[in-house]
Formats: C-alpha cells, sequence, structure tokens
C-alpha cells in the first residue's frame, strides 16, 4: 500500500457524545489539495452545531467536495444533505446524486493525504478515514465510541474482528478520532 502523505488539516466540528437519550456522531472536516471532505454528518442538537463552526474555518456548504460515512447508522449520516450532491463514499460504493458507483472502501485515496480502509467491528460494514497531516496520522473511526471503549460494543457481530481491526487501526494511526467522543492518543488502557 502507497504510503499517506502528510498535507492534510482536519477539524473537528462537533465533538460527539452518547448520553442517553441524547447522542451525536463526531463530525469532521478535512481538507486537502483541491478536496473538502466531510466525515459523518449526523444527528446533533441542531445542524447549526456543524454549519457554524464550518463558516468559522470559512467554508461554505457548497464547497464541500466529498462526504465520507463510517457506517450506515443515522447519527452518522443524517445531515448528509446539508451539502450539494457530492460524492459520498462508503464501504462499497461512491454515490453522486443518482449514480451509484461499486467500488470497495480498501485502500481508497480521495487524495494523497486521505485514504479509506475498511475496518469490519461496530458494524460489518464500518470504515475507517486515515488523514496523514504534518503532526499526526489521524484515524477518523467508529472502532471505538470514546477513549474509553466500550471494549465490548453492544452492536459489534464478531468481537474477534473488532479486535482485529483496533488493533490494525493502531498499527496505522498515531491519533483516534473515535465516533462519539474526543480524539486520543492510544495508551495501555485503550481497549483492544
Amino acid at each position: 500500500m502507497t504510503e499517506l502523505a502528510r498535507t492534510a488539516r482536519l477539524d473537528i466540528l462537533v465533538e460527539g457524545y452518547v448520553r442517553p437519550p441524547n447522542v451525536a456522531g463526531t463530525v469532521s472536516l478535512i481538507r486537502d489539495a483541491d478536496r473538502v471532505v466531510i466525515v459523518d454528518p449526523g444527528m446533533v442538537a441542531d445542524r447549526e452545531l456543524i454549519l457554524r463552526p464550518l463558516r468559522d474555518l470559512g467554508v461554505r456548504p457548497e464547497e464541500v467536495t466529498d462526504v465520507v460515512v463510517s457506517h450506515h447508522h443515522l447519527d452518522h449520516t443524517l445531515n448528509i444533505a446539508l451539502f450539494p450532491a457530492v460524492p459520498v463514499h462508503d464501504f462499497q460504493s461512491v454515490i453522486e446524486g443518482d449514480v451509484f458507483t461499486q467500488r470497495a472502501a480498501e485502500g481508497t485515496h480521495i487524495t494523497p493525504s486521505i485514504r479509506l480502509h475498511a475496518t469490519p467491528g461496530h458494524t460489518p460494514q464500518d470504515i475507517t478515514t486515515l488523514v496523514g497531516t504534518v503532526e499526526d496520522t489521524i484515524a477518523l473511526t467508529h472502532l471505538w465510541w470514546t477513549e474509553e471503549g466500550p471494549a465490548d460494543d453492544p452492536y459489534s457481530l464478531d468481537r474477534e474482528e473488532l479486535r482485529q481491526q483496533r488493533e490494525r487501526v493502531l498499527d496505522l494511526a498515531t491519533l483516534i478520532v473515535p465516533g462519539h467522543g474526543a480524539p486520543f492518543r492510544a495508551g495501555s488502557s485503550t481497549p483492544r
């Protein structure tokens, strides 16, 4: 696999959380080369929580070039329509308008610094977005909800697959952006 370039910039627009009955997914912005990528534009208390920080960073919704969804739960997909018809990348395809192009996510480069990986674990259809920045190789992933895990994801159909994918991502990344929490660096207490 080609080495990841280190030219991207990552900004967290919404730090996700799980506080039943409230749930919000982590929403991220990646800028690299001529691409402006939103990852997991899902459930939030108010759409302005996505749009305001985007504006503060000088990005208009119509400037977004791509959307990536880590998996197809609504808490990660609900607000895709905030962005004009752009390619939406998932585990098996790129969808643009009414055009469905089948392709596996594994190894797909959106730019030289943004690469998708198939990482089944939370669901069988999970992908991780790997981002090369000057400081870190960052994994945007739902293999962890937060830094604490959970160790045994209640949605996972295969605990061993989840463990293997977590180990794989930890081998690739220096910083983890989980599905519902703050970025973290893995340590000895990180659930495997």
